[in-house]
């Protein structure tokens, strides 16, 4: 969750239009606005990893194309996101202060710590960093694991616990009856803290723990034509992950690509699941911010 202030807003508004579609969705997780987003920025798009403040309203984005952005949701009487305020896009860079080379900029997690420390996840050069000033960029080590993930499918997502820890699921597993490793930065090494069972076709993307400190993750599936859907949670044990619920599983054509997913309470005490589409820089796909809640 983030949770630092003081995050600097342009002074225009990004306007989002209310989308809707026919298809209910399963799970006890009740839709509360869906919208698309857009801006004539050319570097706008393929947004991947979403962090939210505690009350809902600041929040910090990253892309596949290696920028950074902060903003701030503004919302209706009823918690409802009417307009985005969108900060300075801004280019993420290595750890000497140099724009990140092409090969390297595709990030897709993004996850704070209670303290203010930052994390990205990246894949292709797959591998975690600490997000410091500047937008530097510092990768810790990783274990050989990492080396053997496929290009285009590596550290999609990303999450810290309470305890400053973090962890990192990859996008698929080597098989398709293999679980997915769910990795764990403890401040010194990697290690397996437990495993994601498969359900289905769905693939990880997205990750957050939430303030009832519960592992969210977020999994999509491409049916060919559209996408689905869905967020699972976890308890995570010394054993594992326990106590698995599906909370959300959509059909195909209820939202775009969702990637990235931020966890926080509204002021009813209901858990509320913010969500982010990757439109790809496809113009046959857009941008969408996706409200869902979970009431207590």
């Amino acid at each position: 969750m983030l949770r630092r202030s003081g995050l600097a807003l342009s002074a225009g508004l990004v306007v989002v239009l209310a989308l809707s579609s026919s298809a209910a969705p399963t799970g006890e997780a009740e839709l509360v606005s869906t919208q698309r987003w857009s801006s004539d920025h050319d570097a706008f798009g393929g947004i991947s990893g979403l962090d939210v403040s505690a009350d809902g309203r600041r929040f910090m984005a990253i892309g596949d194309r290696g920028i950074v952005f902060a903003g701030e949701f503004r919302r209706d009487a009823d918690g409802r996101i009417e307009t985005i305020a969108r900060g300075r896009l801004r280019r993420l860079r290595d750890a000497e202060g140099a724009p990140l080379k092409q090969q390297d900029v595709d990030a897709e997690g993004l996850a704070w710590t209670e303290g203010g420390r930052a994390y990205v996840s990246f894949e292709g050069d797959h591998r975690v960093a600490r997000l410091g000033k500047d937008d530097r960029t510092t990768p810790l080590p990783g274990p050989p694991a990492f080396d053997e993930l496929q290009s285009n499918s590596g550290l999609e997502a990303l999450a810290v616990d309470a305890t400053g820890a973090v962890y990192a699921i990859p996008e698929r597993s080597g098989q398709v009856t293999r679980p997915f490793p769910l990795w764990r930065w403890d401040g010194t090494a990697w290690s397996v803290a437990g495993r994601v069972p498969r359900r289905g076709g769905f693939l990880p993307v997205g990750a957050d723990f939430g303030p009832d400190g519960r592992l969210y993750l977020l999994e999509r599936v491409f049916t060919g034509l559209a996408f689905r859907s869905r967020v699972r949670r976890f308890a995570l044990t010394e054993e594992g992950l326990a106590e698995e619920t599906t909370l959300l599983e959509t059909a195909a054509h209820v939202h775009d690509n969702l990637e990235g997913l931020s966890v926080w309470r509204d002021r009813s005490g209901a858990i509320r699941l913010t969500m982010v589409s990757d439109d790809n820089f496809n113009f046959l796909q857009r941008t969408e911010v996706v409200e869902y809640r979970v009431r207590p």
